[in-house]
C-alpha cells in the first residue's frame, strides 16, 4: 500500500542531519564511503576499511580514531548506518577484536539521504534546458508501447524496460523546464554588468526559446495522439504487463512491493497525461509551457529595447567636454593635442597681424603692439580665411524648377505611402492572419503598427496606438485561441501570434474604422 500522506510529513526530521553539523564534511565522507562501496556490492565495513577508503574518494586529511568513533556512533545514532557484530572471525588480540568485530553498512534510510544527497548536488550543478530530443524520446517510447500491447506474444519485460523509459524521459522534461524557468526568470530580473554579454545572452535565449516553443508547438499532438493510443489499449493491462516483467519478489502482507509498484506507475501516467492529454479536458501543462515561452520571449525584447534606447541618450554639452578630454589623454602627442584644440573650438593662431590701419602713416613702425590703436577685423577672416572684398552681387537663382521637382517627388512619396495605408486599413477587427501575402512597403508599415501597439500599456486587454501624424489608430487585442498567424513577403515569413487587429483613420467621436480618402490617388495625379 502507498503513503498517501503529503510528502513534507513523509521526510524523517534527521535524515540530512549530518550535512549540518560542525563535521558536515567528514560526516558527508564516510557517507560517500559507504555508497560507492555498496556500489561495488561490499555490505559492510570494518573500522579500519572506512578509515582506508577515504582516500579513495579524495580526502587526504589525517583522522584519528576517535573522530571516526564519533562519526561512526552519530550517523549510527540518525539511523543512516547499521552495525553488526561478526561472531565468526578469528581474533589474535583483543585490540584487533574490537577494530574488526563491528560491521557497518548503509541503511535504507542512509541509502534514501546519499542518493538525496547526490540528487540535489546533481541538479545544483546541471544547468536547465528545454530538449525537444525529450519530446522526441517520449513520441518513441509511447510508439513502442503501442506496439508491444497490440503484440501479445510480446516480451513483458521490454514492457517494462520501455514504460521506466519513458517515465525518466518524462522526469527529465519537468525537472529540465523547472531549471530553466528558474534561470530564465533570474535573467529577465537580472539587467546585468557588461551590457554587450548581457544582450547576447538575452538575444541567444530568444532564439532557443523560439526553435523550442515552435517544436512543441508540432510535437505536443504527437504526444497526445499517441497517450490517446495507449490509453485505448489499456492502461491497467499495460502495468500489469510491466509488473510482471520487473520480476519484484513475491513477499506476504504488507511488504508485497507489486501495490507500491503499480501506485506509482499510475501516478505517473497520470502525470503524462497532465502534461500532453489531462483526462477532465483541463488545459495541459504543456500548452502553459508554451504561453510561459512565449511570454518570456516578449519581456526578453522589451528588455533588448531597454537597453538599446539607453544607448541612444542625446548629446549634451557635458558629455561632449567629457569625450574630448578622454580624446585629449589619448593624443600621442603635444602638437595632436593642439590640432585637436583648433579642430574642436575653431581658435586657430591669430592670422590678422598682417592687417594695417586705415592711415598707415599715423603710426610708425617702431611703435609698440600695446600702444598702437586697433584695426578692423572683418568676421570673414574667421569662417573664411579672408578680409572684406567688395565683389559684385551674385545673381539670384531661379529654383522654380527645383521647387517642382521637390513637390513632384515629396506628392509621390505621399501617394506611396497614402496607398500602403489604404492596403492596411481594416473595415473592422479582423485577425492578423488576414494580411497573408504583402508587398515589402505594406509589410514594413504593418510591422511599425504593430511596433507601435505591442509598446503601449494594455487597458482592459486592449493596446491603442497611433501613427506619427496621427493619422491612423491601430488597436491591438490578444487572440482568442493559439493560433499563429504566416504573412508571407518577398523577404521571408513572419510567424507571430494571431492577434485581433484593427487598423482606420483617426477622426474624433467615430468608433468604426473610416477607409481612407480615395480622392488623394486624384489630387495626386492630377
Amino acid at each position: 500500500m502507498s503513503d498517501a500522506r503529503p510528502v513534507f510529513r513523509r521526510v524523517p526530521a534527521d535524515m540530512f542531519a549530518f550535512t549540518t553539523t560542525e563535521r558536515a564534511d567528514l560526516h558527508t565522507a564516510v557517507m560517500q564511503v559507504f555508497g560507492e562501496s555498496a556500489e561495488r556490492l561490499r555490505a559492510a565495513l570494518t573500522f579500519d576499511e572506512v578509515l582506508a577508503g577515504l582516500p579513495e574518494i579524495g580526502w587526504y586529511e589525517p583522522v584519528s580514531d576517535e573522530s571516526m568513533e564519533y562519526t561512526l556512533g552519530a550517523l549510527h545514532k540518525h539511523g543512516l548506518i547499521e552495525r553488526t557484530q561478526n561472531h565468526a572471525a578469528q581474533y589474535a588480540s583483543a585490540a584487533e577484536y574490537e577494530r574488526r568485530n563491528l560491521h557497518y553498512s548503509l541503511s535504507r534510510k542512509g541509502e534514501a539521504a546519499y542518493q538525496g544527497v547526490l540528487h540535489a548536488i546533481g541538479l545544483l550543478e546541471e544547468p536547465g534546458a528545454l530538449q525537444t530530443a525529450v519530446l522526441d524520446a517520449i513520441v518513441a517510447r509511447l510508439g513502442e508501447l503501442d506496439t508491444l500491447l497490440g503484440d501479445e506474444g510480446s516480451d513483458d519485460r521490454r514492457v517494462h524496460t520501455a514504460l521506466s523509459e519513458l517515465e525518466g524521459h518524462l522526469q527529465d522534461l519537468r525537472s529540465g523546464v523547472i531549471r530553466f524557468n528558474g534561470g530564465l526568470q533570474g535573467l529577465l530580473r537580472d539587467e546585468g554588468a557588461d551590457a554587450a554579454t548581457f544582450q547576447e545572452v538575452k538575444q541567444a535565449t530568444i532564439v532557443y526559446l523560439t526553435d523550442f516553443v515552435t517544436d512543441l508547438d508540432a510535437r505536443r499532438h504527437t504526444i497526445a495522439e499517441a497517450v490517446a493510443r495507449v490509453d485505448r489499449r489499456g492502461v491497467a493491462v499495460l502495468h500489469a504487463r510491466a509488473l510482471r516483467g520487473a520480476d519484484l519478489p513475491v513477499l506476504p502482507g504488507q511488504d508485497d512491493p507489486a501495490p507500491r509498484f503499480l501506485a506509482r506507475r499510475a501516478a505517473r501516467w497520470a502525470g503524462l497525461r497532465d502534461w500532453f492529454l489531462p483526462a477532465d479536458g483541463a488545459r495541459a501543462r504543456a500548452e502553459e509551457l508554451a504561453d510561459t515561452a512565449r511570454r518570456a520571449i516578449v519581456e526578453l525584447m522589451r528588455a533588448l529595447e531597454r537597453l538599446s534606447e539607453s544607448r541612444r541618450r542625446g548629446s549634451g554639452t557635458a558629455a561632449d567636454f567629457r569625450t574630448l578630454a578622454r580624446w585629449f589623454s589619448a593624443a600621442e602627442s603635444d602638437e595632436a593635442a593642439h590640432e585637436l584644440w583648433a579642430a574642436a573650438t575653431g581658435l586657430w593662431p591669430a592670422r590678422h597681424t598682417h592687417l594695417a590701419p586705415d592711415d598707415p602713416t599715423a603710426v610708425g613702425p617702431g611703435t609698440s603692439w600695446f600702444e598702437a590703436p586697433g584695426v578692423h577685423v572683418s568676421p570673414l577672416l574667421r569662417t573664411h580665411g579672408q578680409s572684406d572684398r567688395a565683389a559684385r552681387t551674385a545673381r539670384v537663382r531661379d529654383t522654380t524648377e527645383i521647387r517642382e521637382q521637390r513637390r513632384a517627388r515629396a506628392l509621390r512619396e505621399r501617394l506611396e505611402l497614402e496607398e500602403a495605408w489604404s492596403r492596411l486599413a481594416t473595415p473592422g477587427l479582423v485577425r492578423l492572419s488576414s494580411f497573408a501575402r504583402l508587398d515589402p512597403g505594406s509589410f514594413s508599415r504593418l510591422l511599425e503598427l504593430l511596433a507601435r501597439a505591442l509598446t503601449v500599456p494594455a487597458r482592459d486587454g486592449e493596446r491603442r496606438a497611433s501613427t506619427a501624424d496621427g493619422r491612423l489608430v491601430v488597436t491591438l487585442l490578444p487572440p482568442p485561441d493559439h493560433h499563429l498567424a504566416y504573412l508571407r513577403t518577398a523577404r521571408g515569413v513572419l510567424v507571430a501570434p494571431d492577434f485581433i487587429v484593427s487598423i482606420s483613420e483617426s477622426r474624433p467621436g467615430q468608433a468604426a474604422p473610416v477607409p481612407l480618402r480615395p480622392d488623394f490617388r486624384r489630387e495626386a495625379t492630377a
